[in-house]
């Protein structure tokens, strides 16, 4: 069970959840594929003794794993979501952080994507509460439906607390 299912309170749902893109598993496989491509050419092609290219590959497959298992322990350990009363954003993997604005606290979104995050459909969304409370999230597909989905979370937490006019 997710932390964000785990902390539901009462009458509380899930509206939406974000996800990493499928850009960044291809952007981390590659940091392992590629070096470790090289690092079998280097050991199909040295002699006896390790040459100073194997020894590179060596360090830059070495290189390769750890920015590999960084990009994939993130991707594997973080929930960002939106319920019908709070943005929560959890992430780690042996301690646990958690980030949440409560829906009516939420001041502004902001939505960052480059030309290539324009053309995939991902970004980044910062979201900014009252004070100095500011989260912004990794890079997350559909940046927009997900500013939607908290707008449309908004209007209907405004919508069940607004008085009626007599």
């Amino acid at each position: 069970m997710s932390y964000i299912q785990k902390s539901l309170g009462d009458g509380e749902t899930i509206i939406a959840h974000a996800h990493f893109h499928a850009l960044y598993s291809v952007a981390a496989w590659l940091c392992l594929i590629v070096p470790g491509t090289l690092l079998a050419v280097a050991f199909a092609q040295a002699q006896e003794q390790p040459d100073p290219y194997t020894v590179a590959a060596g360090l830059l497959f070495m290189l390769g794993l750890i920015t590999f298992l960084r990009m994939m322990i993130r991707k594997w350990s973080t929930e960002i979501g939106i319920t019908s009363h709070r943005f929560v954003e959890k992430y780690g993997l042996l301690s646990m952080h958690t980030n949440e604005i409560a829906l009516p606290n939420i001041e502004g979104v902001k939505v960052h994507q480059s030309l290539l995050g324009r053309i995939f459909s991902y970004g980044t969304v910062k979201i900014e509460g009252t004070g100095v409370d500011s989260v912004s999230t990794p890079n997350i597909a559909d940046p927009v439906g997900f500013v939607r989905a908290i707008q449309t979370a908004k209007e209907h937490i405004a919508g069940l607390t607004a008085t009626p006019r007599v």
